[in-house]
């Protein structure tokens, strides 16, 4: 009896014990209603907002996605590439992948300015960006999730980091997967997040070399293509052309059945379709648009967990372009 007793007292001292360590351990974590006390108008705000700028000007809807994902693929959803460079700091906003082309910062100040006026000091900028790309893809046709929050904003940036972890245009298939598994993501969720291209827009720059070098391309569409962006460089470098030729302005499937077509735009696109790994992911989502949409709602919320600050890490911004 006394030695089951000691026993008894063993096992309740060492669960004791790891529940004390778990607890102090734990970290706050992102969730859905995170905001549904303390901001419950929150998101009819952002979705007024992002509906005003949609309706003003379409291409507005995938630039505010694009934000998202060159947000979180630097150092986590932080809201880092939304600081503006100063004096004694430079952002992100000037790297490779982001200058001349990263845009939406405007839109991004209005929601902030509008959420400021039902809930200020509240809602982190980091979090009106999540919301802000999941409005922005639903009110162009496609799906819509359950966004989780909780997320602070950093007071740092690295223009480096973005060079350097935002996957370029002229990546090929392995070095794609390799990025995206080095931040938690699958290959499947690499072709779900790269069918957000439905609703982009390129420059001449990043699809020239493709367009005029490459042959796993559509001899008519590279032609179509040529007609506005020159081949030598420096000329037209900043003309656009529609990722997805065939329904630029909704989100749909017709990305990946360009893709079959050999009508990718960007070389890192077609190298979701060219005889590799990814070839039945893409002809599964270019049939059964539902799968693709269920698909790239469940990585979003994937990619928006990727190394959040969160409890006292960070701050809320009281300006999204600069730290308090």
């Amino acid at each position: 009896m006394a030695s089951s007793c000691s026993s008894f007292m063993i096992t309740l001292a060492v669960l004791v014990l790891l529940l004390g360590t778990s607890s102090a351990n734990a970290n706050p974590t992102l969730h859905t209603n995170f905001y549904y006390s303390s901001c419950p108008k929150l998101f009819d705000t952002v979705k007024r907002t992002v509906e005003s700028a949609i309706s003003k000007e379409t291409r507005m809807g995938a630039s505010l996605l694009r934000l998202f994902f060159h947000d979180c693929f630097v150092n986590g959803c932080d809201g880092s590439i939304l600081l503006d460079d100063t004096s004694s700091f430079t952002g992100e906003k000037n790297a490779g992948p982001n200058r001349n082309s990263a845009r939406g910062f405007e839109v991004i100040d209005q929601i902030k300015s509008a959420v400021e006026k039902v809930c200020p000091g509240v809602v982190s900028c980091a979090d009106i960006l999540a919301i802000a790309a999941r409005d922005s893809v639903e009110i162009l046709g496609g799906p819509t999730w359950d966004v989780k929050l909780g997320r602070r904003d950093s007071r740092t940036a690295s223009q480096s980091a973005a060079n350097n972890d935002i996957p370029r245009p002229t990546s090929n298939l392995n070095q794609l997967i390799s990025r995206f598994n080095a931040l938690g993501l699958s290959t499947k969720d690499l072709v779900a997040l790269s069918g957000g291209h439905t609703i982009g827009q390129a420059r001449c720059t990043t699809f020239r070399a493709r367009i005029y070098n490459e042959t796993n391309i559509d001899s008519s569409f590279a032609r179509m293509r040529q007609s506005r962006c020159p081949r030598t460089s420096g000329s037209g470098d900043n003309n656009l052309a529609p990722i997805d030729f065939a329904t630029p302005r909704f989100f749909d499937n017709h990305y990946f059945k360009n893709l079959i077509q050999k009508k990718g735009l960007i070389h890192s696109d077609q190298q979701l379709f060219n005889g590799g790994s990814t070839d039945s992911i893409v002809r599964t989502y270019s049939t059964n648009p539902a799968s693709f949409f269920a698909d790239f709602s469940a990585a979003m919320i994937r990619m928006g967990d990727i190394s959040p600050l969160t409890g006292s890490r960070g701050e809320i911004r009281e300006n999204c372009r600069r730290v308090n």
